[in-house]
């Protein structure tokens, strides 16, 4: 049989036929190798083995037991065939039953020990453990302390996973390892065959720490350089610089005074854009801007706009959300119309015509369109720009880097201002914008009112509710956000008594209250609380249209309590909206819960936040408390990392990682606690300094995963 490549189709594994390949392609698995890097998303800690009697009604845990009778079968009244016997501890004995596992009997005999792992349950007053897994104990044989559970998808069960990872750990050794050997042994790193076995199946708690230490660094070690890359060559490349424009005209026209935090970002832009060295040219700006919702980002994107058009110059701003985009649209027409220049809006629902009117626009130097502003119909390969200056982004965490590059290379000559209201701890910043030059609005608007956030347990609910019927009384409007769709929970939601891979690094792990869905509540709402108030639900598996339309419909003050999931996040601005209720708080990162808390108090009447959460542990309690008493969306930040780790934010997208077949981003989790941040990234710089471009032969195979990962090439990695 010949022997088995990493780069082979997974149907090379034994046991995989089309239909597998089918279910594993869905999942972006394709290859041997892809496989060996799709890391199990939790482990059974089946080495922390416990008593029967120290086993609580409900709780699945591993037993060590020996089979006391003799395994007995018969069918139940329904048809199903039921395997039963006794087995026992020192401590006590219990009941262990499978159903229609015809051919398990054998696999027991009386006087040999097995270790089960299942979930203990008092069934008409006796103990029982029903359909356990479990390994017989063999002196010599040592058991794994802990068991890897995969992320499922359709017609893949457990079992199959199991064994074709097995199979595929086969060639886990012919792995190509893409990290330098000195700085592999400088850091003290596994190789990258023996990371990828202990991975899939770890010999203890220790070896699998050092395996996804490996994995992280690997994975900081190339966005790091992915980073490095994108910086050599937007810094090589040169644009004409603008001629300074005094924004007076533009500022007269808004009915308030910018912050010190709003000029200080302005002069950031106007020094890139202006910016003439000797050839009078400069390098493109590249910068990103960062602050709270209600900050006021817009007003400094409109300036930067401004110098663009008074040069000459196009701008589009792009945005995820057609309502969003709207949104601004209707914030720039009165601040360029009467300047003379023209404001176009471009999005899915722009009719025919129209778009063929904008298409015209932009491309021609007669009448032409100075401002567009558009969602993904900006990345049509119909939108031509007839001199584009300035692209701007707002929220970049919703647009994959594909996206944003795609616009930026086809107008290479054209600058770059990325806004995000998602405000991140300063040692992150590297991580996630390095590439960019960052401004940071850390001050909020005169008159921007602070919303009192108040953490409370489920025995407030009747309060609440009685509080949400006063608010949309008084003529206020109000958001609740569940941490979920629908009621049905999917396996990996379901990591009860599983350790998460966070949770070797974090001891965060503590019993979780039942989720709130956004499906059922809203139903609830609707017919058994408020029959008189006009009640909507919104979430992201419904149609983008239809998302709009919901949104819409809240805005215009026509629905009172908006039940949603977090995509109200990056939402339109509805001063109305008076009460912010977030369900089961503990399941939010505090930088997202800073966030949603941003969507209420901007209008004039008093808001609140009300986080609702009767989870018991220290840390969920921690964090709810800094939101109640912290309104500083940097201080939150930092605490977040402290508390949770960096993983709320990072932002690569899945697919980039699937195509690259590289370690999952969510260990980057786990990489302040190991300190592996500051390590992988001066790693990084000082191959940069040595090799720039990783063209060096050694540095080949390095070269093609950053590339991957990226998805683009050297020019456009961002």
């Amino acid at each position: 049989m010949p022997q088995l490549e990493p780069n082979a189709s997974v149907r090379s594994i034994k046991g995989i036929g089309p239909t597998a390949e089918k279910a594993l392609q869905k999942q972006g698995i394709f290859t041997v190798r892809d496989l060996l890097f799709r890391f199990p998303r939790a482990y059974e800690p089946r080495g922390n083995v416990i008593l029967l009697k120290d086993g609580t009604n409900g709780q699945k845990a591993a037993f060590k037991l020996t089979v006391q009778t003799v395994p007995r079968q018969v069918k139940t009244r329904n048809g199903m065939l039921l395997l039963s016997f006794r087995a026992a501890d020192e401590s006590g004995s219990v009941e262990v039953v499978f159903f229609n596992r015809k051919f398990i009997a054998s696999q027991f005999e009386i006087g040999h020990t097995y270790r089960f792992w299942g979930a203990l349950h008092r069934k008409g007053g006796r103990w029982q453990i029903s359909s356990p897994d479990f390994e017989e104990v063999k002196e010599g044989v040592v058991l794994a302390d802990y068991v890897p559970v995969y992320a499922l998808g359709e017609n893949i069960s457990r079992t199959m996973m199991m064994k074709w990872t097995t199979e595929a750990l086969a060639c886990a050794s012919s792995l190509e390892d893409i990290l330098p050997e000195d700085v592999r042994v400088k850091h003290k790193l596994p190789t990258v065959s023996t990371a990828i076995k202990e991975i899939h199946r770890p010999q203890n708690e220790q070896s699998l720490k050092n395996a996804l230490r490996r994995a992280t660094f690997d994975e900081l070690f190339c966005m790091a350089l992915g980073i490095s890359l994108s910086k050599n060559a937007h810094q090589s490349f040169r644009v004409p610089s603008m001629a300074y424009a005094d924004p007076t005209p533009l500022l007269e026209t808004l009915p308030y005074e910018l912050t010190g935090a709003q000029k200080r970002a302005v002069n950031d832009i106007y020094r890139d854009m202006t910016k003439k060295e000797a050839d009078g040219k400069c390098p493109p700006m590249r910068r990103i801007l960062i602050g709270d919702v209600g900050s006021g980002k817009t007003v400094c994107a409109a300036i930067a706009a401004f110098l663009t058009v008074s040069n000459g110059k196009q701008c589009a701003l792009m945005v995820p959300t057609e309502i969003l985009a709207t949104q601004h649209y209707k914030d720039f027409l009165p601040l360029f119309e009467g300047l003379g220049y023209k404001v176009k809006l471009l999005t899915g629902s722009t009719t025919l015509a129209q778009k063929r009117e904008i298409y015209r626009s932009l491309s021609q130097k007669e009448d032409r369109t100075d401002i567009v502003i558009g969602t993904h119909a900006l990345l049509s390969d119909k939108v031509v720009f007839d001199d584009l200056g300035l692209i701007i982004t707002d929220e970049q965490h919703r647009f994959g880097v594909l996206q944003r590059a795609r616009l930026k290379e086809r107008n290479e000559e054209s600058h770059l201002l990325v806004m995000s209201a998602t405000p991140i701890p300063r040692s992150l910043a590297l991580v996630l914008y390095g590439d960019l030059s960052l401004s940071r609005i850390d001050e909020m608007p005169k008159g921007r009112q602070r919303v009192d956030t108040f953490a409370v347990g489920e025995n407030y609910r009747q309060r609440l509710l009685s509080f949400m019927d006063k608010q949309v009384k008084e003529g206020g409007q109000v958001y609740v956000v569940c941490p979920s769709v629908e009621a049905k929970a999917t396996e990996d939601e379901d990591i009860e008594n599983e350790v998460d891979l966070r949770d070797l690094f974090f001891k965060t792990k503590e019993s979780a209250p039942p989720l709130k869905d956004a499906t059922t509540y809203a139903k609830h709402l609707k017919e058994s609380v408020f029959p008189h108030l006009r009640i909507a639900l919104l979430h992201g598996k419904m149609k983008q249209a239809e998302k709009d339309a919901t949104m819409a419909e809240f805005a215009a003050g026509n629905i009172d309590i908006l039940v949603s999931t977090t995509v109200i996040e990056v939402g339109v601005n509805v001063p109305n909206a008076t009460l912010m209720v977030v369900e089961n708080a503990e399941r939010f990162g505090l930088s997202q819960l800073h966030q949603l808390r941003g969507r209420v108090g901007r209008g004039l009447k008093k808001s609140y936040c009300i986080l609702l959460s009767d989870s018991k542990g220290e840390t969920a309690k921690a964090r709810l408390s800094v939101m109640a008493n912290c309104y500083d969306g940097y201080e939150i930040a930092e605490k977040d990392l402290l508390l949770r780790g960096p993983g709320d934010f990072f932002t690569f997208s899945e697919s980039a990682v699937r195509q690259s077949g590289g370690f999952s981003p969510t260990l980057a989790n786990l990489c302040a606690e190991s300190g592996l941040l500051q390590e992988a990234f001066e790693a990084a710089g000082e191959l940069a300094k040595l090799d720039p471009n990783l063209s060096a032969p050694e540095h080949a195979a390095l070269a093609r995963q950053v590339h991957t990962l990226f998805s683009i090439n050297e020019s456009t990695v961002s």
